[in-house]
């Protein structure tokens, strides 16, 4: 039992440690809401993207690179399909506000704090896009 419960907190302390800070995007305007199943559609390309690509380079990829702490590799689509068919929504609020699973835990904004929700929107339709 001790392990289930010590390895995420070490894991977010390890995270808390090397995420980088960045500077917030300027505030953008509203998203037009899009269903949750329409990830495909509503995730920009990749090249477009030019912002979630800083996030993921600046604080994501330490762990979505590696798989560190049972993160989701950005391009496996195994790792990835899963939890793209939870939705847009669902994805955000775990890389937001949080979450631990079977496979690992993801901390709140990748443990770094500093990052406005929009950047951690972006990042994460960064990631979904190159790994579809």
């Amino acid at each position: 039992m001790l392990k289930k419960t010590l390895f995420p907190m070490m894991l977010v302390a390890l995270l808390a440690a090397c995420g980088g800070k960045q500077e917030a995007a300027p505030a953008a305007a509203p998203a037009q809401a899009a269903p949750t199943q329409a990830v495909a559609a509503a995730a920009p390309a990749p090249a477009e993207n030019a912002q979630g690509e800083k996030v993921f380079k600046g604080t994501c990829a330490l762990c979505h690179q590696t798989g560190a702490g049972g993160a989701p590799v950005v391009a496996n689509k195994g790792d990835w399909a899963p939890r793209i068919a939870q939705g847009k929504e669902t994805l955000y609020t775990h890389a937001i506000t949080g979450y631990t699973g079977q496979k690992g835990a993801m901390p709140p904004k990748g443990a770094n704090a500093s990052l406005a929700d929009a950047d951690v929107k972006a990042a994460v339709d960064y990631m979904v896009g190159k790994s579809m």
